[in-house]
C-alpha cells in the first residue's frame, strides 16, 4: 500500500483518504495507469451529472481532448487516464461507472488500427457537409476481455460493434453517449405505457466506413450513414427466446405495426428531450430479419418509413 496526495492505493483499489477515515471511491483497471493527485469529493456529486437524462448511463467515452476537460478523471485516476486509452472504473451506489478513454483518430493509418480494418470516413475524401459529419474524435478500443463492460443499465460495449472481422481483436468502435441515453429512455417510455419489454436488441450499431460501403447503393445504405458516427442504432424488442421483433401491439402478428409502437415511443422521447432529436425510421421484415426501427441523435429531425 502507498499514499499519494490524499489517495490510498491497495491491491488496485483506489480510496480517498480523509482525516480519521478512508472512503472508497473507485477501482483502477486500465493497465499501467498511474495514480495522481485528487480533490476530496463524494462519488455521487462527481458521477450523478454524468448519467444522462435517463440516469442509467454507466460510462463516459473520452477522447484525449474531452478527457482533459473532465476534472473528475484526473481527480480519480491521475494524468495517465488522460493520456492512455483504457477502461477506468469508479464505484457508485448504482454500480460501477466506467470512464473509457479513446485511441485518437490519428492512430488510424491507411484505414486500419493494427489488424482491424476501419476504412475512410466521408470527410477524409471530401468536405464535410456539416459539423455533424466531421471525422470522429477517436475510437474506443474493445477487447475480448472488456466487450461485456456495462455502458448503461441495459447495454454493453460489445452490443454496438460492427458485425464483421469476428476473429480480429482488439476492435475499434465509435459511439456517443446521447444515443445510449435515448435508447434507455425509449425502454422507459415503452414500459411506462404498458408495452412489455424484456430486451431492446441492437441489430446494427456502429458501422466502420469499410463495412458500410458494402451496402451502399440504390435501396441500400447511405454513403454518409449516421451509423459511421456512433450515434445511430437499428433496434427491435425481444420478448422470449426468439431473436426477432415481438408482438408489441397484441394483435397476434409481428409486422411494421409493432415497429411503429417502438418508433412512436422514440418520438415521445424526442418531444420530452429535444436535445436528443434525430432520425427515426421504420423498416419492414425480410427473409433474414424482422421489422426494426432506426433511431439516431444526429441533432436534426428526420423521419422515414411508415410513420
Amino acid at each position: 500500500m502507498f499514499l499519494t496526495a490524499g489517495l490510498v492505493v491497495c491491491a488496485g483499489l483506489l480510496t480517498l483518504a480523509r482525516p480519521g477515515r478512508a472512503t472508497e471511491i473507485g477501482a483502477l483497471v486500465a493497465p499501467h495507469a498511474a495514480v495522481a493527485t485528487t480533490a476530496a469529493a463524494r462519488p455521487s456529486s462527481l458521477l450523478d451529472s454524468l448519467k444522462g437524462r435517463s440516469q442509467k448511463l454507466r460510462a463516459r467515452f473520452l477522447s484525449p481532448s474531452r478527457a482533459m476537460a473532465l476534472p473528475v478523471l484526473r481527480e480519480l485516476f491521475g494524468d495517465s487516464a488522460v493520456r492512455r486509452a483504457g477502461v477506468y472504473v469508479a464505484t457508485d451506489p448504482a454500480g460501477p461507472f466506467h470512464f473509457i478513454t479513446m485511441r485518437p483518430f490519428s492512430d488510424k493509418v491507411r484505414g486500419r488500427i493494427g489488424r482491424y480494418r476501419i476504412g475512410f470516413f466521408p470527410s477524409e475524401t471530401r468536405a464535410a457537409r456539416s459539423p455533424a459529419y466531421r471525422n470522429p474524435e477517436g475510437f474506443l478500443e474493445v477487447t475480448a476481455a472488456n466487450q461485456e463492460t456495462p455502458i448503461s443499465e441495459h447495454f454493453r460495449l460489445g452490443d454496438f460493434l460492427t458485425k464483421d472481422q469476428g476473429s480480429v481483436w482488439p476492435k475499434y468502435l465509435v459511439l456517443r453517449e446521447p444515443l445510449i441515453d435515448k435508447l434507455e429512455l425509449v425502454l422507459d417510455e415503452l414500459r411506462a405505457t404498458g408495452v412489455p419489454v424484456s430486451r431492446l436488441r441492437v441489430m446494427s450499431g456502429f458501422r466502420t466506413p469499410q463495412y458500410n460501403a458494402q451496402g451502399v447503393g440504390a435501396g441500400g445504405r447511405a454513403s454518409d450513414s449516421r451509423h459511421q458516427y456512433g450515434d445511430a442504432a437499428d433496434v427491435y424488442v425481444v420478448n422470449g427466446d426468439r431473436d426477432w421483433m415481438s408482438d408489441l401491439n397484441g394483435d397476434g402478428r409481428v409486422d411494421t405495426h409493432d415497429a411503429k409502437v417502438l418508433a412512436e415511443a422514440a418520438e415521445r422521447v424526442e418531444r420530452a428531450h429535444p436535445d436528443l432529436v434525430g432520425g427515426i425510421g421504420i423498416y419492414r421484415a425480410n427473409a433474414v430479419h424482422g421489422p426494426f426501427v432506426h433511431i439516431d441523435v444526429r441533432g436534426t429531425r428526420a423521419r422515414w418509413g411508415s410513420l
